[in-house]
């Protein structure tokens, strides 16, 4: 077992840290809001830290989920941030969606104080953290990500290294571009049904199971009949993805047409006042126009 540090307690990272504990690791918390560090310890024990320098004394590995690229240098950088507590040899592990540039950036500083930097945004949402079963994209040296794989088992059904900085982040791009039009589609396609007359649960068991078939249609389709979307991953936290993959594609040159209009789409939920919806609320458009 290892002394890690947890920095970041939201829906996602709460549980997390949560996993770390129940595993039997030694943990400290740190979050911006300090009762909910307080929250956390007295659900789990362990320790909560006033800065990300404090959490971070004595931790083999510190792992971070917060909420943008600023947020993720104010809890590496500066006197009381992360790095400043971490000793050489130590593994920084990022489970933040952030931009890939931020990630290179942070590696490179970590570098340069011996500290291993593993860039690992997670699949599968508030569920997948609560159940344990999130998909962790990883991106850094195989030393890093080899000293973090078991540590980060705890929370994580499939673990897999893409490659150098970066990779991780980039990796999870691609997996926001593929669920963008896959909600799209199939908001479509029950919007369609409904209006069409049909039977939108017996439309969904009779194609669910060929090729139409999706972990969203299969998770996400009944609540999308009943119109129902207090629950999993928000629009506002989809279009901050959606901005560093647009960001990205314009810098490398990759054509996303279908990801640029349905960014816009989300930007029409968020003016419904959807912006904590969940991302299947495209449906709600749909209704809305129509």
């Amino acid at each position: 077992m290892a002394r890690v540090a947890f920095l970041g307690l939201g829906v996602m990272g709460f549980p997390m840290a949560g996993h770390l504990a129940a595993a039997g690791h030694e943990v400290a918390v740190y979050n911006r809001t300090a009762a909910k560090a307080e929250d956390w310890v007295a659900r789990h024990g362990g320790r909560a830290a006033p800065t990300p320098a404090e959490a971070a004394l004595g931790a083999a590995f510190v792992m971070a989920c917060v909420g943008n690229d600023d947020d993720l240098r104010a809890v590496c950088t500066g006197e009381s941030g992360a790095f400043a507590g971490m000793e050489a040899g130590a593994v920084f592990v990022d489970h933040t969606t952030v931009s890939a540039m931020v990630t290179k950036e942070m590696a490179a500083l970590a570098e340069t104080r011996d500290i291993g930097f593993v860039d690992a945004p997670v699949s599968g949402g508030q569920a997948g953290a609560e159940g344990g079963q999130l998909v962790i994209m990883c991106g850094g040296s195989e030393a890093a990500y080899g000293k973090a794989e078991p540590v980060m088992a705890a929370y994580a059904k499939l673990s897999r290294l893409m490659g150098a900085s970066g990779a991780g982040q980039l990796t999870k791009m691609v997996n926001q571009i593929c669920i963008a039009g896959l909600v799209q589609g199939l908001s479509e396609g029950l919007h369609f049904a409904e209006k069409a007359g049909l039977d939108g649960r017996a439309v969904v068991e009779v194609i669910g199971g060929g090729a139409a078939g999706s972990w969203q249609m299969t998770n996400r389709c009944q609540t999308m009949l009943e119109d129902e979307f207090d629950h999993g991953f928000a629009v506002d936290w989809m279009r901050k993805d959606l901005a560093i993959c647009l960001a990205t594609a314009e810098r490398t040159g990759a054509s996303l047409p279908v990801t640029a209009l349905v960014d816009q789409f989300y930007k029409d939920v968020q003016n419904l006042g959807g912006g904590r919806w969940d991302t299947s609320s495209l449906i709600r458009r749909l209704r809305t126009m129509g």
